[in-house]
């Protein structure tokens, strides 16, 4: 990794950070409405869909320890070679068990793909430079799936639009090319991705199976330790619930205004496009909230404005106004995840941060499976719309949970006589943060020394700058 230069390793890891989104972006537009022709009901599909939570719930944490232990290239090799495995088989699929296994597949996917290739960023930048700042290409890769996901739907409103070609069903034809793009993602991974490591083979399988419940533990901890931690992490347990708002249900509103699937799932392209643009500028939002209203207050804010327009998705008349609240409502999604993602940065270093992450992303997830039954069940058994409005509820429902983020930044300002900056940490984390480092081993200077040896081997750039981050 020490033979690229700072500018190679950002050029590389935000082309590989496209090529991961731009599949999605083509199957968002279709995915529910081509289940519901091969067909699935509403709520097996939403049962279908536990699958991936359940999985991720299962597999986030301990694939952290995989990741370190092994390497970060083979890890996402074989998270993108099992993606492009469920994509096949999704274009086949024609029962609820093969949805079912493909989403399962999708959930070992996620659960293997979850912070990898951010951790070879900051780990490769700093090998490159210790004096780097990474924070512009993560920021740059908010902007990058944005245009990715949205170049992405675009194409697959423009193949729907064409019509069947052959046997291939109008809703088919972006799986097939999401299916050929995967393969290209996975040429590119193998090619650009370059990492020197220690640690292979059985043995490091092996000693990352033995410390994955250790990393679990220590997670854990954090979370009773911390109430702001505590907190934040609860949010998520709202957010992925109510995301299956504007993820599942948007589509099947949409095809009950305009009356057609395949023209709903044609006019989803460009607005799905249009939608992570609008998430893109959201995110852009960010520094000017972060200095008007400070980051806890900002992050409230956005939960409520959320909920406001998946109210509107649900209730608004015709097309437009539903597609207009759509869009809406990823301006706010884009904002939204930069300010929480800050949030739990702030309260923990080292090489607590991976867990952190790992633990915030998988409490989404069988929330987002819950919510999955729970809305699918009720939109088709009183409609989408009243599904829409609870889910929209539940999405507001998490604001409060930033109060305690919020009085710990006022505890911040008090003590030192002005206003905390959006990085400092308040005294009540950073001594929460404090007691939870006691826990870990240190290093003859008494800073932290993180996982056992085997997992961030001694040639490792992340254990010599102690920096390796896993995104949720």
């Amino acid at each position: 990794m020490s033979a690229l230069s700072v500018r190679q390793v950002r050029f590389r890891y935000l082309t590989l950070y496209a090529l991961r989104w731009l599949p999605g972006g083509l199957l968002i537009p279709v995915m529910i409405l081509l289940m519901q022709e091969r067909g699935l009901s509403l709520p097996q599909i939403g049962l279908v869909a536990t699958a991936q939570g359940l999985v991720v719930l299962a597999l986030e944490l301990p694939t952290g320890g995989f990741a370190d232990a092994l390497g970060r290239k083979p890890i996402l090799v074989a998270a993108w070679v099992i993606c492009l495995v469920s994509l096949v088989l999704f274009a086949v699929a024609d029962s609820f068990w093969l949805f079912a296994l493909v989403w399962a597949l999708q959930g070992i996917y996620r659960a293997l793909d979850s912070g990898p290739l951010e951790s070879w960023y900051v780990d490769a930048t700093l090998a490159a430079d210790p004096d780097a700042e990474y924070e512009r290409g993560l920021g740059h890769a908010g902007m990058v799936i944005g245009l990715a996901i949205g170049a992405g739907a675009l194409l697959s409103g423009g193949l729907v639009a064409l019509g069947p070609v052959g046997p291939v069903s109008a809703l088919t034809l972006p799986v097939l090319v999401a299916i050929v793009l995967q393969a290209v993602s996975i040429v590119a991974l193998l090619v650009l991705l370059v990492e020197h490591r220690s640690a292979k083979g059985v043995g490091a399988l092996r000693a990352s199976v033995v410390e994955a419940p250790r990393m679990v533990g220590q997670a854990v901890g954090l979370l009773r330790r911390s109430r702001v931690l505590l907190a934040l992490v609860a949010v998520e347990l709202f957010w992925g619930f109510g995301m299956v708002t504007f993820e599942s249900l948007l589509p099947i509103r949409l095809s009950e205004v305009v009356g057609d699937a395949d023209r709903a799932a044609a006019l989803l392209g460009p607005a799905g496009s249009a939608a992570w643009l609008a998430n893109a500028a959201g995110a852009a939002l960010t520094p000017l909230l972060l200095r008007r209203l400070g980051a806890a207050p900002a992050a409230a804010l956005m939960r409520i404005l959320q909920g406001v327009t998946v109210v509107g998705m649900g209730l608004l008349a015709g097309p437009v106004g539903v597609l207009i609240a759509y869009l809406a409502c990823y301006t706010v999604h884009g904002a939204s995840n930069p300010l929480h993602m800050g949030l739990l940065h702030r309260q923990v270093d080292g090489p607590y941060r991976t867990s952190v992450l790992s633990l915030n992303s998988m409490m989404g997830q069988p929330a987002g499976a819950l919510g999955a039954v729970v809305l699918t069940a009720l939109a088709d058994r009183t409609s989408v719309s009243l599904a829409m409005l609870v889910g929209a509820v539940v999405l507001a429902l998490g604001a409060p949970l930033y109060l305690p983020a919020w009085r710990a930044n006022r505890a911040a300002a008090s003590g030192t006589g002005g206003p905390a900056t959006p990085g400092e940490k308040a005294p009540e984390a950073a001594e929460e943060v404090r007691s939870e480092k006691s826990l870990a081993p240190t290093g003859p200077d008494g800073s932290l020394a993180g996982p056992a040896p085997v997992a961030a081997p001694a040639s490792d750039p992340a254990a010599a700058a102690g920096a390796a981050t896993r995104s949720a």
